[in-house]
C-alpha cells in the first residue's frame, strides 16, 4: 500500500522512507508541510505519517486542511509533543491515530495496515477471497512465494475488489516517485499473479485496467 511520511528532519525522515518500504510499504517522503498538502490533493495515497513542526505549514494545519477539503485519508501523526493537550489537539483536528517520537518501525507498521483496514471495513489482517487468504500469501491453503511487488499488487486489488483500478494507479502503488518504469512492468507482475494463484483471478478491463471481482 502507498503511504506518505511528512517529517522535516533530514535524519529520521529517510529512516522512516526506508524502514516502511522494507516492510512491505510503497513509500514517499516529504519535509514541507504546504508540498505535502499539495499532494495529498492530487495523488491517491492509502494513509499518511505526519510530523506535527513542519516548515511553511504545519502538520496540525495540514490536518485540518484535509479535512475540510473532505479528505477522508487515514492519519497517524507521528511527533516528539507528548503532552495529553497536543494528543487531544491531533485527535480532534481529525487525527486517526498519535504516536509519540521516539517509536518502534515494526509498531509504526503495525498501526499503519490497521487504519488501512478500518478505511476499507476489514476487521482482521488477513483478507479472504474465495479460496485465497492473503496474510502470508496463501491459495487452497498452500503458501505461495509472491515478491514484495506481487504482494502488494495483490493487496491493492483485493482491498478494491470489484472496482477496476487504472494502471497508473496501481504503478503508483507499485514503485516510487522518480523511480524508471519499464512500459509492461505491471503486466509482468499481472502474469506472475495470475500463473502462481489462479488464471481467471485478475481480468483485464479493456482500456482501464485490472481488477478482481468480488
Amino acid at each position: 500500500m502507498r503511504v506518505m511520511i511528512v517529517e522535516d528532519d533530514p535524519l529520521l525522515g529517510p529512516g522512516l522512507l526506508a524502514g516502511l518500504r522494507q516492510a512491505g510499504f510503497s513509500a514517499e517522503w516529504l519535509s514541507d508541510g504546504q508540498a505535502a498538502l499539495d499532494a495529498l490533493r492530487l495523488e491517491r495515497f492509502a494513509a499518511v505519517v505526519l510530523d506535527l513542526g513542519l516548515p511553511r505549514l504545519s502538520g496540525l494545519d495540514v490536518l485540518r486542511q484535509l479535512r475540510r477539503d473532505k479528505i477522508s485519508i487515514p492519519v497517524l501523526i507521528l511527533t516528539a509533543r507528548d503532552s495529553q493537550q497536543d494528543v487531544i489537539s491531533g485527535l480532534d483536528s481529525g487525527a486517526d491515530d498519535y504516536l509519540v517520537k521516539p517509536c518502534d518501525l515494526g509498531e509504526l507498521a503495525a498501526r499503519l495496515r490497521a487504519l488501512v483496514r478500518r478505511a476499507v471495513g476489514l476487521t482482521s489482517s488477513l483478507i479472504e477471497h474465495g479460496p485465497l487468504v492473503l496474510d502470508q500469501a496463501a491459495y487452497d491453503g498452500k503458501p505461495v512465494d509472491l515478491s514484495p511487488r506481487e504482494f502488494a499488487l495483490l493487496e491493492q486489488l483485493l482491498l478494491n475488489a470489484g472496482r477496476a483500478l487504472t494502471r497508473s494507479r496501481l504503478e503508483e502503488t507499485l514503485y516510487p516517485w522518480g523511480a524508471e518504469l519499464e512500459s509492461n512492468a505491471l503486466d509482468v507482475h499481472i502474469h506472475h499473479l495470475r500463473r502462481k494463484l489462479a488464471p481467471d483471478l485478475i481480468r483485464t478491463v479493456r482500456g482501464v485496467g485490472y481488477l478482481i471481482a468480488k
